[in-house]
């Protein structure tokens, strides 16, 4: 297992918490969104599932990943 963190632009309630930990879910990561910190610590398995995947999975959910 590989842990990330993501700052993302564009989250402020816990409705984006929710999007944003159902979308990496349904991919097969498992998230912690920090509102106040504007992060994403993501735990998944490095062979199953890329960074790029990830990323593309917090955008498609209409958020910017500025790291």
């Amino acid at each position: 297992m590989q842990t990330i963190t993501l700052k993302v632009e564009g989250m402020s309630c816990n409705h984006c918490v929710n999007s944003i930990e159902g979308a990496l879910k349904e991919i097969g990561a498992s998230g912690n969104v920090s509102l106040p910190n504007k992060s994403v610590t993501i735990s998944f398995d490095e062979k199953k599932l890329s960074e790029a995947a990830i990323k593309d999975a917090i955008e498609d959910q209409g958020y910017d990943v500025v790291k």
